[in-house]
């Protein structure tokens, strides 16, 4: 029985990420989906929003399993058993980062590998950040993340704009 893990910050989930589970899935025996905890970025979602949305997106999917993780990714490969890590590349840039992480990862733990699936073609250009930023200026994204993530973005981004609403009134008020 051959474990893959597919790490990442999710944040938030797209269709492109949807699209690389739903392949690996059919690769491998079991696929889990490692939530990172604490990724060195400004995240929307925190990590219980981020597992939840994930295991929605995925409930459909039998061998998938989603959980988050913290720390090296080859000590997370190594603690699940998992002797594949998937990646998706959308572009010449993934494949140069992918490609520092794969033999830094290799150094670390040799018996780990790591598979790169290429996005499909109507997913190259989605990226989380682009698409938070598409959706805060007012852009249509309901065809680039599954349904209830795009409900949970436009939430998000509402309670950001109330808060600095009351927030702006309040410093107004102060002088």
């Amino acid at each position: 029985m051959t474990t893959a893990i597919y790490p990442g910050s999710f944040d938030p989930v797209t269709n492109g990420h949807i699209d690389i589970v739903n392949r690996a899935a059919v690769l491998f025996d079991k696929v889990i989906i490692c939530v990172y905890d604490v990724p060195m970025k400004h995240l929307m979602f925190d990590t219980k929003e981020r597992v939840a949305l994930m295991k929605k997106a995925v409930a459909h999917l039998r061998n998938v399993q989603v959980t988050p993780y913290n720390g090296l990714t080859v000590d997370f490969a190594r603690k699940m058993k998992a002797k594949v890590i998937v990646r998706g590349l959308r572009m010449s840039s993934d494949f140069e980062r992918e490609f520092e992480m794969a033999l830094m990862n290799k150094k670390l733990d040799p018996d780990v590998e790591l598979v790169c699936l290429m996005t499909s073609l109507e997913y190259q250009f989605i990226s989380s950040s682009l698409l938070k930023e598409a959706c805060e200026l007012g852009g249509d994204i309901t065809s680039l993340v599954p349904g209830h993530v795009a409900i949970a973005l436009k939430k998000k981004f509402s309670a950001r704009k109330a808060n600095s609403v009351v927030r702006n009134a309040t410093i107004r008020k102060s002088y």
